[in-house]
């Protein structure tokens, strides 16, 4: 294309065609008349500060607490980037511009986007991904698009941390005989639920239906609520800690937002998702396990392991585990070669002793 005739298109308003979807925003404001063509839904919040907007577009989508603290970082990261010639950006100032002039102050054409990128292409790849998710979250509420140059880097797909056979023997004894006296009753629920860490540390006396054996997880991930079952090993271990419960009451009355929680520390509170990871930590070491091979998420992918060896079907797992997609569910299709010896070993035992009891029958 001939220079007078992007300079003509350009005049008119409209981007230059050859640079083949590299430019984020297609029009310019004369054209569509709103700065950056803002989308409709942000028209009427045009003058308004962009980020307490924001933070209500955020929870509106109910995302976790985990991800909104990752968007949080990544954004203010990279909102913070300078542009040559810019003076420093203060993030005070920056948080009450109205949206139009984050608009502006975002537009993937004006070479912030660029270097942010460059300053985190060192990271790993999982991380890198997880903050142009923030970043491109962001910038698709204001109505601009991510360019084609941005690419996500590919991460190696690993497949899930599971304990063996062994390991889970010594778990489960370490926790039967911790002194701490929540163990026995977390370890047992992970194994038995597949819950998440946030979700059992969530979890109410009200929710959990005993005589049922099941529970109701409240707004799990993606507030979403689901029912998880349990077997008998819970129930024994939820009465057992039930005792101890009552003491900690008497000792340190919980509040109002602790008062229904299922498992209290021993002051009283609800448990957190740090208690619980000191608490892995402490098994790890009474059961001769790594501490970077144990953690709630590990007694997550056994639960779900467990479940594939004994014959249960995708579908129930998904439901299950609170997967919503099963793509998620199906990497424990590809589980370790370790994994698979120990599925061989125990089917060809379990083989012997079924064939040892027909031999001892024919013989009565």
């Amino acid at each position: 294309m001939q220079n007078e005739e992007r300079r003509e298109l350009a005049e008119n308003g409209w981007s230059d065609p050859t640079l083949r979807g590299r430019m984020a925003t297609p029009f310019s404001e004369e054209v569509i008349g709103v700065p950056f063509g803002l989308p409709s839904r942000l028209v009427r919040l045009a003058d308004l500060p962009w980020h307490g907007c924001y933070e209500m577009q955020l929870a509106s989508e109910k995302k976790s607490a985990h991800t909104l603290r990752s968007y949080r970082t990544a954004t203010k990261q990279f909102l913070l980037t300078e542009i040559p010639g810019e003076l420093k950006p203060s993030w005070d100032a920056l948080q009450n511009i109205s949206v139009k002039e984050i608009s502006r102050w975002v537009d993937p054409n004006n070479g912030r986007l660029d270097l942010w990128v460059q300053s985190i292409s060192n990271l790993a790849s999982a991380t890198i991904n997880a903050r142009l998710a923030s970043v491109s979250h962001l910038l698709n509420w204001l109505g601009h698009r991510v360019p084609d140059w941005v690419t996500r880097p590919q991460k190696g797909r690993s497949l899930p941390k599971t304990l063996t056979y062994r390991e889970m023997e010594r778990l489960k004894e370490a926790a039967a005989t911790s002194e701490n006296p929540f163990a026995n009753l977390v370890i047992t629920l992970f194994l038995d639920t597949g819950m998440r860490v946030s979700e059992l540390c969530a979890l109410d006396r009200s929710a959990v239906d005993i005589d049922d054996f099941s529970a109701t997880v409240r707004e799990g991930k993606g507030g979403k609520d689901r029912l998880v079952l349990f077997t008998e090993a819970t129930v024994n271990a939820i009465e057992a800690y039930n005792q101890i419960r009552a003491m900690i009451i008497q000792r340190h009355p919980p509040g109002d937002e602790h008062r229904d929680a299922l498992i209290l520390n021993r002051r009283g509170r609800r448990l957190t998702p740090r208690a619980v990871q000191k608490l892995m930590d402490s098994m790890a070491d009474a059961a001769d396990i790594p501490r970077s091979k144990l953690s709630p998420h590990t007694l997550r992918h056994n639960f779900a392991t467990g479940l594939l060896e004994r014959g249960v079907d995708l579908v129930s797992i998904q439901r299950l585990m609170g997967h919503s997609n099963i793509s998620t569910t199906r990497v424990y299709l590809e589980i370790s070669d370790q994994s698979l010896r120990e599925i061989y070993h125990r089917a060809q035992m379990a083989q012997r002793v079924q064939e040892g009891a027909q031999g001892h029958s024919k013989e009565e």
